[in-house]
This record gives C-alpha cells, structure tokens and sequence, in this order.
C-alpha cells in the first residue's frame, strides 16, 4: 500500500513537473513569439515612410519647378490657330468681303469696314501666335479705328507672324451668308487675300456655304466667318 501510495505520489509529482514545466515554458514562448512579430512591422514601416515622403516631394518640386519655368511663347515647328466673326447686315452699308467691294444692298455695321473675312482671318494668326484677339489690340473704343480698312488688321499680323518667324503652310475659310451668292466672286476674293497675306494662292483655300434660312445667317440679317490657319516655322 505504501508502495501504492509512493508511485500515485511521483506519478503526481511526474504530473505536476510536466505541468508546470509547460506553464513555465509558456510564458518565454510568448514574449519571443511578440518580439518575432513585432520586428518585421517596425521594420516595414520604417522603409516604407521615407520613400513615400520622397516621393511626394520630388512630385511637388517637380511640378513647381515647370510652371515657374515655363515661357510665355514656345518656338514650335507649327502653329494653328482658328478665328471667327460675324457682323449684322444693315441697308446703307458697304458690304466688303477680303477686302472686295460685293454688290448688295446691304453690309456690314461695323466700327471699322466690317470685312468679316478679314477680321477672322486677323484673328486666325494672332490666335495661332498666342497673342491677343483683333478686338483688344484694335479696339473699337478707338476712333483711330472708325472706318479703318482692314487691310491695315491683316498687314499688322502679318507683320506680327514674320517677327516671330513664322509663314502660313496653308489657310482655310468659310463664309456663312444667305445672299448674295459668293460663287462669282470666289476667285478675286481668294486672289486679294493671298495677295494681302504674301502667301501662294495655292495654300488659301476659301468656301462658302449659305445657312439654310436659319435664325440671322439665313434670313440674311448677318454674315459670319471661319477660317483655320497652319503656321510653319521658317
């Protein structure tokens, strides 16, 4: 019986050793489980931040630096630019198409002759340019201006265009009005205008095209004009 009672009290002890054995183990077990976890997440966060950071700065500097940097005009190897005019048509007015005197009997109310080709041709070139419109550098709170021929717009672009070292590759315009018919008189407008901007007439295309006999255009209470222009580097 003692002999009993010795083995129940080592198998107890053996127990309670090996239970308290893997108490003890646990607790260093955990602590070195933490500090495994624990490092690699420092670690990363650590390398990530400052290559975000980095980044964002150069990106900011980056685009800082190109604004400020960046010149009011660019020498390119082309140039397009696009104008547009319309004017009212009203009894008692010449009525002067790229610098051509039209029969009609009607033209255009303007400050200036109201050629309406000329102006968006004008336009056309400084819009190319990127320089201000007809309207800000010939103005029509300007009496200088009052029933000036607009010959003297496109001559003054054209002067502007050669400064900057440029000549026109081509040009395309379009005239909208319900009458007078513009076919007659195509061939003299295209020539003059060719003439006026020292251009070949082979590269100054101009069309016309009527508006249906929709709103002003085509109830013949207004004329209006397109034109598209390349600029080519000299």
């Amino acid at each position: 019986m003692a002999m009993a009672t010795s083995s129940s009290t080592q198998l107890l002890l053996s127990s309670s050793s090996l239970f308290h054995s893997q108490i003890t183990k646990t607790p260093f077990l955990l602590p070195a489980t933490k500090i495994y976890l624990r490092r690699p997440k420092k670690s990363l966060s650590l390398s990530c931040r400052p290559s975000v950071t980095v980044l964002a700065a150069s990106s900011a500097v980056g685009v800082n630096e190109s604004v400020t940097s960046e010149k009011p005009t660019k020498t390119l190897p082309f140039r397009i630019g696009h104008g547009f005019d319309l004017h009212r048509l009203e009894p008692g007015y010449p009525l002067i198409i790229g610098g051509i005197d039209i029969p009609h009997d009607r033209g255009c109310e303007a400050h200036s002759d109201g050629d309406v080709l000329l102006h968006c041709v004008v336009d056309a070139i400084l819009g190319a340019l990127g320089l201000p419109d007809i309207g800000q550098i010939f103005p029509d709170s300007d009496p200088k201006w009052k029933g000036a021929a607009s010959s003297v717009f496109i001559k003054e672009a054209v002067r502007l265009m050669d400064e900057a070292g440029y000549e026109i590759g081509n040009l395309d315009a379009t005239l909208i009005l319900q009458r007078p018919k513009i076919s007659p008189h195509k061939e003299t407008i295209r020539s003059n205008l060719s003439k006026l901007l020292g251009a070949d007439p082979s590269v100054v295309n101009l069309k016309a095209k009527t508006h249906e006999k929709v709103d002003s255009l085509g109830e013949n209470r207004s004329i209006a004009a397109h034109t598209v222009i390349l600029l080519m580097k000299k």
